[in-house]
């Protein structure tokens, strides 16, 4: 590798490294002495990850074998466990879990290295979970995951089985298939939860609408491992029938995936309405006037 990552301290004692398409914000509690390994730890394993997946970039854009994986790295696989539950039924490749993962790995490094109460890894918004004893982290439920806005806030508990956070979109950094403006999933790992997040926001949909305007995905990005798959490029103005029908489609993806332990709930939004799945337990307010996207 040829170039080096950007690692920076920030001034809110938090840490940022970025290297090409991976922009990572970092949190970490505890003695500062282990908070200082965690983040160093985090560095050495981020050099050269991204140039780790991209020796297998061809196979994490292939579709996924639901039994059987031929990739190498330990990211790559586990990018391959958390799509391979969808993959028997629909077309979807490991890279619909590589925020997630990404996440995971540089979490893992960290409390490899050190005793922490909490600690985060944020990659875009797809977000890996560590919570001991009393620690709790909070949510913002973005009304679009490329909008500052927040709708909701949601806390999570260290006694929650959820330890992965991610969102997807139309608006996301990543082409949908679908229309929602924005799918939160909670899952128990962070990889799990990009995969679902995916599904779950291609299932809310109206096929063939009028007011949806769709290209080829190859058209839009040569490159994309969605091929010649039409994508959602504008959402015209929709009826409230036409919401309703929408949600309630992806709410039936998101039950499903609830019910088979996929999932430990999700917030669905299209259009300023809402559909909460599997998570009316954990604390959900609206606030005034919110901005951060996590605390």
């Amino acid at each position: 590798m040829s170039r080096q990552p950007q690692i920076v301290v920030l001034p809110d004692r938090r840490l940022h490294l970025q290297d090409g398409p991976i922009d990572l914000i970092i949190g970490a509690d505890g003695a500062e002495a282990d908070i200082r390994a965690a983040y160093r730890a985090a560095a050495e394993r981020f050099t050269g990850l991204l140039d780790e997946l991209c020796s297998e970039l061809p196979g994490l854009r292939r579709a996924a074998d639901p039994d059987r994986c031929m990739l190498g790295g330990v990211v790559a696989r586990r990018m391959h466990r958390a799509v391979a539950p969808f993959a028997g039924d629909m077309f979807i490749t490991p890279m619909a879990a590589v925020a997630g993962a990404v996440a995971e790995e540089i979490l893992g490094a960290m409390l490899g290295a050190a005793k922490l109460t909490r600690a985060y890894v944020n990659n875009g918004g797809d977000i890996a979970l560590h919570l001991q004893d009393a620690a709790t982290f909070s949510v913002g439920l973005m009304d679009r995951p490329d909008s500052a806005g927040m709708m909701r806030r949601m806390t999570l508990r260290a006694g929650d089985a959820i330890r992965g956070v991610a969102t997807s979109g139309r608006h996301g950094r990543s082409f949908s298939l679908g229309i929602a403006d924005a799918v939160t999933v909670l899952a128990r790992s962070a990889a799990q939860a990009d995969a679902a997040a995916t599904v779950i926001g291609n299932a809310v949909d109206l096929p063939d609408h009028p007011a949806v305007l769709r290209r080829a995905a190859c058209e839009l990005q040569p490159d994309s491992d969605l091929g010649h798959r039409l994508v959602t490029c504008e959402v015209g103005e929709l009826c409230d029938a036409d919401v309703d029908a929408a949600l309630a489609a992806g709410e039936r993806s998101a039950q499903s995936l609830l019910s088979d332990g996929l999932i430990e709930g999700a917030v669905l939004q299209l259009s300023g309405s809402v559909r909460v799945v599997g998570v009316r337990q954990i604390e959900i307010v609206r606030p005034p006037r919110l901005r951060a996207a996590a605390a």
